[in-house]
């Protein structure tokens, strides 16, 4: 009786440890991002910083339109109607090197807007997603520090339905070059459920 009860205890305690990892596991592996919807801000990117320096420390800000969208190295991202304003922030490791980085949130981003056309996405260095040599995406990435923790923002701006007229730099839109035309939810629901499977990448 002792040695049944002995092995009724084990594979109890063997299950609930077995549940615990399975349940924590699943915890990192499908955390969700809250999004914070607007009609026009002046950068998604400078409202995700106000929001962690608030103390919300993760989630997705998208507008529909900016009023002084960023690029890099100080450029100003053109904010045309109907294309995808969003920007994607949550605590990374702070060891992780800006090359790694910037190569984990263009390959995301690559893969989750692949999925809507036959023609292959390139990255152009550092943050430049193009089709055919035309540029349909651009990413701006910044981070901050707060209460000792690193915190990364991925600004992400996509040409949609329409692309803006730049001087020796082609550009194109993502439904352009689409299989079907493409809703800016679904768009958005792509890069938000890639981005909260491999957010644990960052750390």
């Amino acid at each position: 009786i002792i040695i049944i009860i002995d092995y009724i205890y084990f594979n109890i305690f063997y299950l609930s440890k077995q549940l615990s990892a399975f349940s924590c596991k699943n915890k990192f592996s499908l955390m969700k991002l809250r999004k914070y919807y607007f009609k026009r801000i002046k950068s998604t990117n400078d409202s995700a910083i106000n929001k962690i320096k608030s103390g919300i420390l993760k989630g997705i800000v998208i507008s529909e339109q900016q009023r002084k969208g960023r690029g890099q190295r100080g450029n100003n991202w053109i904010s045309l109607k109907g294309n995808l304003f969003m920007s994607i922030f949550f605590e990374i490791s702070k060891k992780i090197s800006i090359k790694k980085m910037t190569y984990k949130n263009c390959q995301i981003v690559k893969k989750s807007l692949q999925k809507f056309t036959k023609y292959k996405i390139l990255v152009k260095l550092p943050n430049d997603l193009l089709i055919n040599n035309e540029k349909i995406c651009g990413m701006l990435q910044e981070t901050i520090f707060k209460n000792k923790k690193k915190y990364l923002i991925v600004g992400i701006g996509l040409n949609l339905v329409k692309s803006p007229k730049i001087n020796n730099y082609p550009t194109n839109y993502l439904n352009y070059y689409a299989l079907k035309k493409n809703s800016k939810l679904a768009v958005l629901r792509s890069i938000s459920n890639m981005y909260e499977k491999k957010m644990n990448n960052f750390k």
